[in-house]
């Protein structure tokens, strides 16, 4: 692992989008999720579209934006393998929501496959509300939705 210290949260660039792209097996294992990442949020929302960077590269990433009624949507985020476990997830959350708050945002909302058991234990710790919404993602798709209150009071590292 690696420490968190040293790392630098900011908006994403292009070039940033890119290079998650190319590595995207460093922050999703097997599962291929590149078809979730949008170019366009990344040119659109980039205040709530941030990197954390090292100076080995990208550590981690949040991307989402800020809907018309004060929801800070949670697209995408993710750690890389060796940066797991350092507070990174906790601190592209808190950077996400000061910057989704700063645009308006009253509470934070992002999903997951009903599967996905890290991202579940991950957003509970983080004191969302998760609901299980039958045909969410269309017939038979069930999803699991985050909800919750800001301010994220997550500690800082």
């Amino acid at each position: 692992m690696i420490p968190v210290m040293g790392t630098h949260i900011a908006p994403a660039q292009v070039a940033d989008f890119h290079q998650v792209l190319a590595d995207h097996s460093r922050y999703w294992g097997e599962r291929d999720l590149r078809s979730l990442h949008l170019l366009a949020l990344v040119q659109e929302f980039g205040a709530t579209c941030l990197v954390a960077r090292g100076e080995d590269g990208i550590r981690g990433y949040v991307f989402g934006f800020v809907t018309p009624d004060g929801t800070g949507y949670v697209h995408l985020i993710a750690t890389r393998d060796d940066a797991r476990g350092t507070g990174l997830g906790r601190r592209l959350y808190r950077a996400f929501a000061e910057a989704a708050a700063g645009q308006g945002a009253r509470r934070l909302k992002a999903i997951t496959s009903v599967e996905n058991d890290g991202s579940l234990a991950f957003h509970r710790s983080l004191g969302f509300d998760v609901r299980i919404v039958d045909d969410y993602n269309g017939p038979g798709r069930a999803m699991a939705v985050f909800h919750r209150e800001l301010p994220l009071d997550v500690p800082r590292s």
